[in-house]
């Protein structure tokens, strides 16, 4: 009994601890304080508002996949845009499958009329950084593929417009946004056209020890807590690879501060977009996940699906109880605007069919 306790003490001692991300024992094990939750495809709450999804593999080795999203409805003639989903988690936590991302990405196909695909990269700290980024580009390079033609999935392959694709993430999925954007700048998709990015609430470094910590846990292989990844350069951001981005912050956010770095850097940079800024007053990291009906994660929504011109019909912008009011835009240099109604044309026209941002009622 003495020799039990005693080797059951020596394995449950800690190595590393990152509360609230996870636990590092002496052994190797890690113990995540949010265990990693997947549900299957056509949720629920999926086919409650008309989406269907259905599970693909992007990559066998190494093992990369993915969830994709369509419209129950769509029109057989006219294609629609893409949306590229990146899930947040610290790098180490949630997957595409999450419900709470399911629900997410449900919710935005459904509202903006999209085709859209979530993309469920290997996670630290069992797969280091930059192994996120790395799955994150070959799926990209696999959408761009089925935009050449090379790969066959027939929702990609006959309902969607690789010339109207979008990025989308929120916290550390918004860092692989920036650095997917970077990557495009520099190389080109062959067949794809990024038109814009939304970063919601993003990763570019917390605040004090614990993250920078975090950070050099996760990216054993950096030796500077600078890394241009975490910390975007003015040479990157020069390098974005979209002609629109969006930004929002809340105003309780630990990384409200990267964020607006990111902002700040971005508009003067010398890159040739223009960027708006959002920041939602009295909120934490997040918020609209962990209270998806509330007002202002409907808001968030809405000016999302809006600004983004995502929707094509008229009536597509629609989501919640009641007109939402953003307490916070910038407009890059055209100043600021606090209204909703004020931010609808922040893509512009996309695409051969003009896009638009429809009624914001």
């Amino acid at each position: 009994m003495e020799v039990i306790n005693s080797i059951n003490a020596v394995n449950n001692q800690v190595a590393k601890e990152f509360f609230p991300y996870f636990r590092v024992y002496k052994d190797g094990r890690i113990h995540r304080y949010k265990p990693i939750k997947k549900i299957s495809p056509n949720s629920d709450y999926s086919r409650r508002v008309g989406v269907v999804s259905k599970d693909v593999i992007i990559s066998n080795d190494p093992f990369i996949s993915g969830r994709l999203f369509m419209p129950r409805v769509v029109d057989p003639v006219k294609k629609l845009p893409l949306l590229v989903y990146f899930h947040g988690g610290g790098f180490s936590l949630r997957s595409a499958f999450d419900p709470i991302y399911d629900q997410h990405v449900s919710s935005i196909t459904a509202e903006a009329n999209i085709v859209a695909i979530s993309i469920d990269y290997r996670l630290a700290p069992e797969h280091p950084i930059p192994i996120c980024y790395n799955d994150s580009w070959a799926a990209l390079k696999w959408i761009s593929a089925h935009a050449n033609g090379v790969d066959q999935n027939l929702w990609l392959n006959n309902y969607v417009d690789f010339k109207q694709t979008f990025l989308l993430g929120d916290s550390a999925g918004a860092n692989i946004v920036h650095n997917m954007l970077v990557q495009l700048g520099s190389n080109g998709l062959a067949g794809v056209k990024v038109v814009g990015a939304a970063l919601i609430h993003p990763y570019f470094g917390g605040t004090g020890v614990f993250h920078n910590r975090l950070w050099m846990y996760l990216c054993q292989a950096n030796t500077e807590l600078q890394d241009r990844r975490k910390r975007p350069n003015i040479e990157d951001l020069k390098k974005t690879g979209c002609d629109k981005v969006l930004v929002f912050l809340c105003e309780k956010d630990i990384f409200k501060n990267g964020g607006m770095f990111y902002y700040e850097n971005l508009k003067k940079s010398g890159w040739r977009g223009s960027v708006e800024i959002f920041e939602s007053k009295g909120l934490g990291h997040t918020f609209h996940l962990k209270n998806p009906n509330s007002d202002q994660a409907l808001d968030l929504m809405k000016t999302l699906v809006a600004a983004s011109a995502m929707a094509r019909r008229s009536g597509a912008v629609k989501v919640g109880r009641k007109r939402g009011v953003v307490p916070r835009a910038h407009g890059g240099d055209r100043g600021r605007n606090e209204k909703y109604g004020g931010v609808g044309g922040v893509w512009g026209a996309v695409g051969k069919d003009g896009g638009g941002a429809g009624r914001t009622e």
